[in-house]
């Protein structure tokens, strides 16, 4: 395991794009998620590779990315806070019932994580949709157990956040990584 990185995850729209960016804004080192940027770029360039629209394409542009964001943090001191991580793309694949090709699996081992991984437990009272965010409530809610389950199995050790507001979030996050 990577000693100083650390994982954010859970279902869409828990917060942990909001915990990263005031991670960043206390001057953590800390890697986006590469869904959201996949959308983005899939969208303005007319591309399929989406989740609404072919998910196995999704699945791989993200997992090229966050390989390469794995790669450059690799050049950072101190704590790096990623906002999900490569065994998201196995847990993204067993949600939808797609296989999981050997190289994904590969992946989420190879490019390891410090073994505490931060997940953001689903929060009704803060779930929202968007453009890029189309999930239901249900699918949100089964994400978040589906990333439990996925890295358990790879031998992380889960560390729920407080269901509160994100500068406590954010301290809970500092007091844990001892900074």
């Amino acid at each position: 395991m990577s000693d100083h990185f650390f994982v954010v995850t859970g279902g869409p729209g828990a917060g942990k794009t909001s915990l990263i960016t005031e991670l960043a804004r206390r001057g953590l080192h800390t890697i986006p998620e590469s869904g959201r940027a996949v959308i983005r770029e899939e969208t303005a360039r007319g591309g399929d590779a989406l989740p609404w629209a072919d998910r196995m394409s999704y699945a791989e542009r993200m997992l090229e990315r966050d390989l390469r964001a794995y790669e450059d943090a690799q050049a950072l001191s101190g704590p790096v806070i990623f906002d999900r991580g490569t065994p998201d793309i196995l847990g993204y694949l067993t949600l939808c019932g797609l296989p999981v090709p050997p190289h994904v699996t590969t992946a989420a081992k190879v490019a390891p994580y410090n073994a505490r991984v931060f997940l953001a437990p689903y929060w009704d009272e803060i779930f929202t949709q968007d453009s890029e965010r189309k999930q239901t409530r249900a699918e949100a809610e089964a994400t978040c157990a589906v990333m439990r389950e996925t890295y358990t199995a790879l031998g992380y050790q889960i560390t729920e956040l407080p269901r509160a507001d994100i500068a406590t979030r954010a301290d809970f996050v500092c007091s844990q990584l001892a900074i």
